[in-house]
């Protein structure tokens, strides 16, 4: 199948954990776009979409074929008039963020993983407007330290399910390698493959999604709820190898 769009997941499969995309993926990028319409979809806010992978873009990419999904697919932003402009976002209320905090803090202090008064690298709970995340060491930890603290993601999966069960009403997925997100009920991944499906008139089943967690428990699965098809990757230099398939095409 020749898809007509590629959605692509960030963290480990466009980049390195939360560093900005190299040389030669925003050059394979940028050569996607001229022929496919693509898709981004991160647990990370847009600004930092914007940062670490938009702003690379040689200036003659087209936007107009990209498409931005941060906050796990709660929100998405197209280009057009030179500008990225919202076409939805389910924003969390004060209530929610104030309540999902709490319950992120309680969790903490249940598992024993976490110790919140200790020193990290920047803020360990984020609000994101349409998430809330929870990252154990910081946003702006090393990832030879994220590696460290949690090589086989027991830690985070075990933060997760603590989380869950405080809020029972929410969607609380893993995130990055050291993360986990909190979001509406029903709005993730698979939300948001659909919400682009449906803006763009493209069937899903025209649509593909790449990324390094398909596999159960991981923080692509959800997306097989949607019957989209998928290529799993180890990791950039594996993406790298599926752009180069599709991009004279």
């Amino acid at each position: 199948m020749m898809p007509v769009m590629i959605i692509f997941d960030v963290d480990r499969t466009l980049t390195r954990s939360k560093l900005p995309a190299n040389s030669e993926m925003v050059k394979a990028l940028s050569e996607l776009l001229a022929t496919k319409r693509v898709g981004i979809i991160s647990g990370d806010s847009l600004s930092i979409l914007k940062r670490d992978i938009v702003s690379l873009l040689p200036v003659e990419s087209d936007f107009g074929n990209l498409f931005l999904l941060p906050t796990s697919g709660a929100a998405l932003y197209v280009w057009k008039q030179e500008d990225w402009h919202e076409v939805y976002a389910e924003i969390l209320t004060g209530e929610d963020t104030s309540k999902i905090g709490g319950m992120i803090r309680s969790a903490c202090e249940e598992t024993g993983l976490i110790d919140l008064s200790a020193p990290s690298y920047g803020e360990r709970i984020e609000y994101r407007g349409a998430q809330v995340t929870l990252s154990a060491l910081g946003q702006q930890a090393p990832i030879e330290e994220k590696e460290k603290w949690d090589p086989n993601g027991s830690k985070k999966r075990a933060l997760r399910d603590a989380i869950a069960r405080l809020l029972p009403e929410y969607d609380v997925k893993t995130g990055g390698s050291t993360s986990v997100d909190v979001t509406r009920h029903g709005v993730n991944k698979a939300y948001g493959i659909r919400r682009l499906s449906e803006h763009l008139s493209i069937p899903i089943s025209e649509m593909l999604y790449v990324g390094d967690a398909l596999y159960p428990e991981g923080n692509d699965e959800v997306v097989g709820e949607t019957g989209i098809a998928t290529r799993q990757v180890s990791g950039p230099d594996e993406t790298l190898q599926i752009i180069s398939e599709y991009s004279n095409g």
